[in-house]
């Protein structure tokens, strides 16, 4: 945002897989700051565990929902099928379908839509579009810490202690008291050194995980790649962040974040400050439009974005 004094804070909602829906509105207050400044090295990353004490198995997959109170279960297929899905669903609620990856080795699927009972299913490709159930459970989640979900890595906003968005993640927090810094940061960072990768996009045919590292090294991405990588950079310090996806007015595609704080509760959308006020903005057409007049003022207007989906 040229021109706008640092103190003008940005927050963000970022767009993720043009391929989903998010609404977006929300006043926001001042993040409570921290007792001592972060040092370099202070990231919180948390780790996915598949523990083994609460599982469903058979020879081809298992199912462990060891941790389900954390937000999350992890999956493994060991069968011989080239192409498997994950079907999750809680009771009542929005369907979540992922492709499963990875063969012989667990994968971490976020338990989005709060405490409950979730069906857990994982499906082999027979024909076609025809899957067949290679095996299912259910799943009673009582989930401890709603925000859970949102400080774990998973399929979508993958990371680890080792990965390069982690180690940048410290650097842009480095000595910072603030959370609402943290997100300034991080926001500032990804606006000015991702572009949007319009060829990607031009080919791309369906969601997948993006690789953060990958994005962070080459600088390009499509607005998944802008969503998952701040959301990662954010949860690797400890601040609750929501990949929301959905369609923004037209009918297209796309996919921002949210964050969480402690006074406003979640707010809804990339923000910014100007003063006296909190206005939506998106990081995504913030940087491709250049922060031309046009571009944010259609960022502005909540009625834009409508969410589906998190993450």
């Amino acid at each position: 945002m040229k021109g706008i004094k640092r103190t003008k804070i940005m927050l963000v909602l970022l767009l993720a897989v043009c391929m989903f829906v998010a609404n977006a509105s929300s006043v926001f207050a001042a993040v409570a700051p921290r007792s001592t400044p972060l040092l370099l090295t202070d990231s919180k990353v948390r780790t996915p565990t598949a523990s083994g004490t609460k599982t469903a198995s058979n020879s081809l997959a298992v199912i462990d929902y060891s941790n389900a109170a954390q937000g999350y279960v992890m999956v493994k297929y060991n069968g011989s099928v080239g192409k498997i899905k994950v079907i999750i669903q809680k009771s009542g609620g929005t369907q979540y379908r992922y492709d499963l990856n990875l063969k012989g080795a667990y994968e971490v699927f976020p338990l989005t839509s709060g405490s409950g009972t979730y069906s857990v299913g994982v499906y082999e490709n027979i024909s076609g579009t025809q899957y067949a159930e290679a095996l299912s459970t259910s799943v009673k989640a009582e989930i401890t810490n709603s925000l859970s979900p949102y400080l774990y890595p998973n399929q979508y906003v993958y990371f680890n202690k080792d990965s390069q968005m982690v180690s940048k993640s410290n650097e842009l927090a480095k000595n910072t008291t603030k959370e609402l810094d943290i997100v300034a940061n991080v926001y500032s960072y990804v606006v000015k050194n991702v572009t949007y990768d319009t060829q990607k996009a031009s080919t791309l045919k369906t969601i997948y995980p993006p690789n953060n590292d990958s994005t962070l090294s080459s600088g390009k991405g499509i607005c998944f790649d802008y969503a998952s990588l701040m959301a990662s950079m954010l949860r690797a310090q400890g601040i609750p962040t929501r990949v929301e996806v959905g369609l923004v007015s037209g009918g297209t595609r796309h996919a921002w974040i949210s964050v969480y704080t402690q006074e406003a509760g979640w707010v809804n959308g990339a923000i910014q400050f100007d003063g006296k006020s909190w206005k939506l903005m998106d990081p995504t057409f913030a940087s491709s439009g250049g922060q031309s007049t046009s571009i944010m003022q259609y960022i502005g207007n909540g009625k834009n974005y409508t969410v589906q989906n998190y993450y």
